[in-house]
């Protein structure tokens, strides 16, 4: 940690005038007439005015020495990052046309009176491509497919699966049309012959053909047939590597439904379902949205024809999507106004000019600032001047063609409140977000890299301590929400493992609750993480990159209300707080999350319950340990105990409140 900054001279003003009268009391004691109207006081006030102005200057002294240091070893403030969200358009209608949708389409949250709207732009282009139903065939598990389409065209009932179907049996609707990345509605005319299944939660799995992965799982929106046991409609979001191939001797872009396992409890089908009529048309598409505005064609000066010139961004700071694209018009005398692209040559962006010669177009971009700077001109120690980076011509224009402005945490917003199409796009009646914005992080403080800068002194770009691997692994990842290292279990993983924990960052639905799959890190986080640690680790160091083991923990408490406390307040009150208190993220005694590995006792939800508004009495708590993923609870418990690498999950509390007689 950093050595604070030494404070030279603590005295204020007040303190200055008050020792001026207590010396000139002692050195000419018949002066007696000092009260706040005497001109001699109003002598010593503006003498303490002034003292006290350099004392402040003084003491900054330290501080401006401390921050020179740190721009000479190179440490600079971390920009901050940009949340991103998928984001889904839908169209009033079906329409016979692709629709396009071109990156930098701006959405936002809504405007509150407390809020401002939070925006967003698109990161690339989208197209919802139109699409119709060709083919459709069946195939029995370890079978051939069967062309039942022109059965279909003719009336029939075409069976779905096999007459008992069995896991792997295939269902294969073939599109005219590949629609990655697009809504996919399937309109089905079933009859009631699959019985056996329950019809919210069917055996069934929803795949499409994609060219570099085979078959991909497609997010299934809505299914009101039921598992394909009454007229209804499929709604799927195709994954974004859907092509066309060949199936069954038929080029078409493939959508399969398999027969799978049941969950545990349920039962498959007995019989298998029907399908006398079948469509399908795309209704809408997603498309990855960051938290940024986007900025074009902005004039930013002229050029002096002199090295190291800096120029600044009109908005900062300045996000990476979209990537900033600099222009400079090739001579002095080329019209500003002229076409798009027409003399202006387009400048590329450098972390530094180490390794720039004296004709490359580099610059370098200070994102937290929005300060953009080009090459210097360095005198080498022959007494010959280098420049790194070429030199704009003198008078050229610059500009920024374009670049994005955001970022910060407050794009880290639910679910569903991305609901307002700032662009002008035909044929959208709404957008939506079906998942969290994930990802924004706040600018480096001054105060968080002076803590930062002696432990990247220390670990040089090594991971040698647990420290060391949880500051790298912050630096790859800095939207995580919680990093932690651990020796492994030698009996495990073997001797010199390292385990590296990653909490992703997550933001709770409306009321304050998180879900189970938002706190699993994903492959690209994990992957980053992995990859920037390994080329740091010490050689015969192992190392493990993952999320913690999760213990749900179920709450079964019994409160005793106030008479004049409404009961159901007070049971909302009290799931509140213990969501709160549990939250891995944001709970704990000190609301930096459940620590890591520390057990749960009663006593300590007692204390929480007790502090609830309208709670008399806290009669009875019972601690279940709950599997988040299956919903089992375990036996009743005073105490439940966690891993080094474990971490508490809130799950389905029950209260009961007693109300006052």
């Amino acid at each position: 940690m950093a050595l604070p900054a030494p404070h030279l001279d603590d005295r204020r003003f007040q303190q200055f005038v008050d020792d001026a009268k207590r010396y000139i009391q002692q050195a000419c004691p018949e002066w007696t007439d000092h009260n706040v109207s005497d001109p001699g006081v109003t002598l010593v006030e503006a003498v303490a005015h002034m003292a006290d102005q350099l004392v402040y200057r003084l003491n900054r002294v330290p501080e401006k020495n401390h921050l020179a240091f740190l721009d000479l070893l190179g440490v600079t403030l971390f920009p901050p990052a940009a949340a991103r969200a998928d984001v889904t358009f839908r169209l009033s209608a079906p329409q016979p046309e692709p629709v396009l949708l071109p990156a930098g389409t701006e959405v936002s949250t809504g405007r509150t009176e407390t809020e401002e709207a939070v925006v967003f732009a698109t990161t690339d282009d989208l197209t919802v491509v139109p699409c119709s139903l060709t083919h459709l065939l069946r195939q029995e598990a370890g079978g051939t497919p069967e062309d039942r389409f022109q059965s279909m065209l003719g009336g029939e009932d075409v069976p779905a699966f096999s007459p008992l179907p069995r896991v792997g049996d295939l269902l294969l609707l073939g599109l005219s049309a590949a629609v990655p990345d697009c809504v996919l509605v399937l309109d089905l005319d079933s009859r009631v012959d699959g019985v056996g299944v329950d019809p919210r939660r069917p055996p069934l799995v929803w795949e499409a053909w994609s060219a570099a992965e085979g078959w991909t799982a497609c997010e299934v929106d809505e299914d009101t047939t039921g598992g394909l046991n009454r007229p209804g409609e499929v709604v799927l979001h195709v994954p974004s590597g859907h092509a066309l191939s060949r199936l069954g001797g038929h080029e078409a872009g493939w959508v399969r439904c398999r027969v799978v396992e049941p969950a545990a409890g349920l039962p498959s089908y007995s019989e298998s379902p029907t399908v006398r009529a079948a469509g399908a048309f795309t209704i809408g598409g997603t498309v990855r949205a960051a938290h940024a505005e986007t900025v074009r064609n902005e004039l930013l000066g002229e050029s002096e024809g002199v090295p190291g010139q800096r120029v600044r961004l009109a908005h900062a700071p300045v996000v990476d999507r979209p990537p900033l694209l600099l222009q400079i018009a090739e001579h002095a005398d080329d019209d500003e106004a002229s076409e798009p692209g027409a003399g202006w040559l387009e400048w590329t962006a450098v972390r530094d000019f180490a390794s720039s010669r004296p004709g490359d177009r580099h610059f370098t971009l200070d994102a937290t600032t929005g300060e953009i700077a080009f090459g210097p001109s360095v005198r080498q120690p022959d007494g010959t001047l280098r420049q790194f980076g070429a030199v704009p011509p003198k008078g050229a224009a610059i500009r920024a063609l374009r670049y994005g402005t955001g970022g910060g945490r407050a794009g880290n917003v639910a679910r569903s409140t991305i609901s307002v199409l700032r662009s002008s796009i035909p044929y959208i009646a709404r957008v939506e977000n079906r998942e969290a914005a994930r990802g924004g992080v706040d600018g480096e403080t001054v105060e968080e890299a002076k803590a930062r800068a002696p432990i990247t002194l220390r670990a040089q770009e090594r991971a040698v301590t647990a420290r060391d691997y949880e500051e790298l692994a912050r630096r790859a990842a800095p939207e995580a929400a919680r990093i932690a290292c651990l020796a492994a279990d030698a009996a495990e993983a073997g001797e010199n493992a390292v385990r590296v924990l990653v909490v992703p960052q997550a933001v709770p639905d409306r009321g304050g609750r998180l879900r189970f799959e938002q706190l699993v890190p994903g492959g690209e986080l994990l992957s980053r993480v992995t990859g920037f640690l390994d080329e740091r680790r010490p050689l015969g160091t192992r190392l493990a990159v993952g999320p913690p083991f999760y213990q749900g923990v179920t709450v079964v408490a019994t409160l005793h209300a106030f008479r004049a406390a409404d009961a159901e307040r007070v049971r909302a009150g009290a799931l509140d707080v213990l969501y709160a208190y549990l939250d891995p993220l944001t709970g704990g005694a000190h609301g930096e999350g459940w620590a890591f590995g520390r057990p749960l006792r009663a006593g300590e939800v007692f204390a929480a319950l007790q502090r609830v508004p309208g709670v008399e009495l806290v009669d009875e708590v019972l601690l279940h340990p709950a599997d988040p993923l299956t919903g089992r609870r375990g036996d009743a418990a005073d105490r439940i105990e966690l891993g080094p690498s474990a971490l508490l999950f809130p799950f389905d509390h029950r209260v009961r409140v007693i109300e006052a007689r």
